[in-house]
């Protein structure tokens, strides 16, 4: 598998460049929800859109977390997308041995309190409008091999334009625990507090 950098100079350009992108493209963000820093690290789950999703995740951990951002990429594109390597990128392959080692992997990563790390469970992108998320079983195998007591962060981001020219983000966020899906899905955890934010989406006007 290929490993996460975060190279002295393609980071921070990579930092910065989150930024100015959301504040190009978009008319405003609005960040609902809070995250009490508990000095462990997070595993963030998001919805998979679009290819602003990664940036979006960073967005909020500048914003909110300031946690050292790794997220995990299908191997292919990661070998296409050589730069994000050295962003905190590292690759997962599918129906292989070598997923094993990313799961591996990720639960090392976490166990660093200094780092998030941005999950997509649904392994692919799925329409904005979907709202019945189906998870892959490697979420729940990184649970296992994880701290209890690591910040699970879910994240749903959800655009509108309303009467602006250019989208407005919506980033909702409710944090959890590893502990709290020793018993629960997290997959039904996941597709409940998504509901509730796309009901709070739908009471905003312009």
């Amino acid at each position: 598998m290929i490993k996460a950098k975060h190279h002295p100079v393609i980071y921070p350009l990579f930092q910065r460049l989150t930024t100015f992108l959301i504040k190009r493209h978009f008319n405003a963000v609005y960040i609902e929800g809070e995250f009490a820093d508990k000095g462990q690290s997070v595993l963030v789950v998001a919805n998979h859109v679009s290819w602003w999703d990664g940036f979006w995740v960073e967005y909020l951990n500048l914003k909110k977390i300031g946690k050292k951002f790794y997220f995990m990429m299908l191997k292919e594109q990661l070998k296409k997308h050589w730069y994000f390597k050295h962003t905190g990128g590292y690759s997962v392959k599918k129906k292989s041995r070598e997923a094993l080692e990313s799961i591996t992997y990720t639960s090392e990563l976490l166990s660093q309190p200094g780092n998030l790390v941005l999950l997509f469970p649904q392994g692919e992108i799925h329409s904005i409008y979907n709202n019945d998320f189906h998870f892959e079983k490697g979420i729940a195998r990184v649970l296992k091999l994880t701290p209890p007591e690591t910040s699970v962060l879910f994240v749903a981001n959800l655009v509108d334009y309303f009467s602006d020219i250019k989208p407005n983000l919506s980033i909702y966020q409710e944090a959890f625990t590893v502990k709290d899906f020793e018993f629960n899905s997290i997959e039904d955890a996941y597709n409940h507090f998504y509901l509730k934010a796309l009901c709070t989406q739908k009471e905003k006007t312009s």
